[in-house]
């Protein structure tokens, strides 16, 4: 009878932590995908002031080009940037601890930072971690082109 108390006692045990791992994952889903929209808003509006404070300090992003930036030429970049149309579709989020993965296809069309014209189809890959502050930011991002 002991034994059926403690595995009964055990299992609510280790089904509670379950749902509150699960509920903690759910939420951290939410702040980054509210983050990933935060970004997109950015460019929607050509508002680098939206992205700044997403980025931490040693972020890398690779270019669907292979072009490796750090934070700052990134933010001069997207200054330098005008869109006219941009949207995310089919944003995944995934929490591993205190890192999360986010991917999803970026579609934009308006004018690259040297002047071109651009219309860009891409898969992305952004790695967001929670810094000391609490605050999640990203670290890295890679973006690949889509052929349509």
């Amino acid at each position: 009878m002991k034994r059926i108390i403690s595995s009964c006692v055990l299992a609510l045990v280790f089904l509670g932590a379950t749902l509150l791992y699960a509920q903690k994952n759910a939420s951290i889903e939410k702040s980054v995908t509210d983050l990933e929209q935060q970004w997109l808003k950015s460019q929607q509006a050509n508002n680098v002031d939206l992205l700044e404070p997403l980025l931490a300090d040693g972020f890398i992003s690779t270019s669907s080009e292979g072009k490796v930036s750090n934070r700052t030429q990134t933010i001069a970049e997207a200054k330098a940037t005008k869109y006219t149309s941009a949207d995310y579709i089919d944003v995944k989020v995934m929490v591993f601890g205190d890192t999360a993965i986010a991917i999803g296809t970026f579609r934009s069309k308006g004018t690259d930072a040297s002047g071109k014209p651009l219309d860009a189809n891409e898969r992305f890959t952004d790695t967001w971690v929670k810094m000391p502050n609490g605050k999640w930011q990203c670290v890295a991002s890679h973006e690949s082109p889509v052929k349509m």
